[in-house]
């Protein structure tokens, strides 16, 4: 059942579909920069630091070889590097290049508004309530971050 008695729609029912929603806008906008989900939410993570292999695994809930194949194509379209990890000499950090770069402002830029144009019937206080709710229920479930605020990225 998607709504409640008073015709209202449930706590269930809304945040599945709101998964839906936001996971068609951002693979719309990846796929218009020439990218797969996967690529966007991998240059997304790069923009704020480098990390190892298995940091990103964690990160993007991907299995090794899973992440290997997507740092391999991202890295074929030059937009990513591995480099020597300065702490294990076994291991190598992914960041991106300058191109990487470019692509993932431009990207997290446009993906930034199209999600947040999902919330314009909002009022402002409604949109800060709908932040903060859905802000405690991602720290709870201890959610990795996968997508930085816009403010702080730049």
């Amino acid at each position: 059942m998607s709504k409640n008695a008073d015709g209202q729609m449930g706590t269930v029912a809304a945040l599945v579909r709101s998964t839906f929603l936001v996971n068609a806008v951002y693979a719309d906008s990846a796929r218009e920069y020439g990218l797969t989900q996967q690529q966007g939410q991998l240059l997304c993570v790069l923009m704020a630091q480098p990390y190892g292999m298995s940091e990103l695994g964690g990160i993007l809930g991907l299995a090794k070889s899973s992440l290997t194949g997507l740092v391999d194509r991202s890295e074929r379209n030059g937009l990513v590097q591995r480099t020597p990890d300065p702490q294990d000499s076994r291991a190598v950090r992914v960041s991106l290049t300058r191109q990487g770069a470019r692509l993932a402002d431009e990207f997290y830029t446009e993906t930034c508004r199209r999600v947040e144009e999902l919330a314009s019937g909002l009022a402002p206080a409604e949109r800060d309530t709908l932040a903060a709710l859905l802000g405690r229920v991602v720290t709870d479930n201890k959610v990795p971050t996968v997508f930085l605020e816009p403010d702080s990225t730049r």
